[in-house]
């Protein structure tokens, strides 16, 4: 018998509240496997549809697969990532090609035919660019991740070290005391920023990587890599 000084129970939640909730809970585990997959699927399909055109009949892979089988031409069969294998191959021996004397020396050939073409220069130059940009060497790419005070004290902002200042800026500013090159992306798209020089005795390094905290840009500050709960990798999500 209860009385009313006794504490009440725990009112539970209905079925329907506990279905939804595992439901809400299952899709956050769900979601981001099956995008992912799908987006490797697309991506596999889209470089196959495009490479495999390209090769002669007698040697389409499902075409020497029936060969090899001896199966009736009249089915067909999908091999989907043959594009992507033969796209790998190709690229690298290109690239091994490139590296050599007359590799380099075809390469200037034809961008100094392409440099003397009016609107295919300007397409070719701007695809160059980015393509160096995503896929430079290591030593082009930023050291570290760091937190500066910016616009003003008392703002911090996130920032990727560059390089050591150097030339005239490093002489000329900060009374030639040592001075670092930081870049400070904009959210939530970090290619686009600003070139900003500080003192070093200013700039703090992080221990998180540089993808870490480009993360964290790109998320607009809902992902932080060094706050995870490695005892609760599952977020429950409420009803």
């Amino acid at each position: 018998m209860n009385t009313p000084f006794d504490p009440e129970p725990p009112a539970r939640g209905s079925l329907l509240s506990r279905l939804r909730a595992s439901f809400l809970t299952g899709l956050v585990v769900i979601a981001p496997v099956g995008l992912t997959i799908w987006l490797i699927w697309s991506v596999v399909g889209w470089i196959d549809g495009f490479v495999l055109p390209l090769v002669p009949g007698n040697y389409q892979p499902d075409r020497l697969l029936q060969d090899w089988l001896g199966l009736d031409p009249e089915i067909q069969i999908n091999i989907r990532g043959i594009g992507v294998v033969i796209f790998l191959i190709f690229t690298i021996v290109v690239g091994w090609m490139a590296k050599g004397l007359i590799g380099r020396s075809l390469i200037r050939y034809g961008e100094s035919l392409v440099e003397r073409t009016p609107v295919v220069r300007t397409i070719y130059s701007g695809i160059k660019q980015i393509s160096e940009t995503v896929f430079a060497q290591s030593e082009r790419s930023f050291e570290k991740a760091c937190l500066i005070e910016y616009p003003r004290r008392g703002i911090w902002a996130i920032g990727f070290i560059s390089t050591t200042t150097k030339g005239e800026v490093a002489m000329r500013g900060n009374e030639g005391a040592p001075m670092l090159s930081i870049f400070v992306p904009t959210t939530p798209n970090p290619t686009s920023g600003f070139l900003l020089f500080f003192p070093e005795t200013d700039v703090i390094e992080l221990d998180m990587t540089v993808e870490d905290a480009a993360k964290l840009v790109i998320s607009a500050g809902l992902v932080y890599p060094n706050g995870k709960d490695p005892t609760n990798p599952v977020p429950e999500v409420s009803a």
